[in-house]
């Protein structure tokens, strides 16, 4: 079966490396700015059905197409990526010694059969200095990156502690996904196995 991951994102091409499948990837092209304006979870199981939808039209009909969106969220308010150095040191002073909320919203969609699920996770920072921050920021890690940090890079000294799926921080829940994959006859634990 052929897989395509709706995403060009390195660390989604990583994590669905690692869960043994051979997969290509295809960007989407649809307005993510149409779609602002509804609640974080309602917010990527959108997207990532539009994203989804917009690849699977340009395959064959049998093509599994993944798609996925994540959005860091604070005291209810969506933090995108930072669009200059002084918006990503304003994300990460909120954040400072807080908790918060990493939505993915994921779809599996095959011809006319489509699957949308959202995971969340809550992520606790440190405290942080305005010194720390800046060195931080300085690194470039926050700029391209929802809520201004990466888990899985220096990031990951900012943070605490999580409760819920460490994966879904990075974006995208291999543990659901592989799950909704089930459900679409792909196995990762037997594939893996061969």
């Amino acid at each position: 079966m052929k897989i395509v991951l709706a995403s060009q994102s390195p660390r989604r091409r990583q994590l669905l490396g690692q869960m043994g499948l051979e997969f290509t990837t295809q960007s989407p092209e649809i307005d993510e700015s149409a779609f602002h304006g509804r609640d974080a979870r309602d917010l990527v199981e959108t997207l990532s059905r539009e994203k989804a939808r917009w690849v699977a039209r340009q395959q064959t009909p049998d093509t599994l197409v993944i798609g996925a969106d994540t959005v860091v969220v604070l005291d209810g308010a969506i933090l995108g990526k930072p669009r200059d150095g002084a918006e990503a040191e304003a994300m990460l002073a909120a954040l400072s010694g807080r908790d918060h909320q990493v939505f993915t919203g994921v779809t599996l969609c095959q011809g006319d059969r489509i699957l949308t699920q959202a995971e969340e996770t809550q992520v606790t920072f440190r405290p942080l200095t305005s010194q720390e921050i800046r060195q931080y920021v300085s690194t470039g890690e926050p700029m391209d990156k929802a809520g201004a940090y990466g888990i899985q890079g220096l990031g990951g000294l900012l943070v605490e502690g999580i409760r819920g799926d460490y994966h879904n921080v990075m974006g995208l829940p291999i543990c659901r996904l592989g799950r909704m994959l089930l459900d679409f006859g792909v196995d990762c634990l037997a594939l893996a196995g061969r």
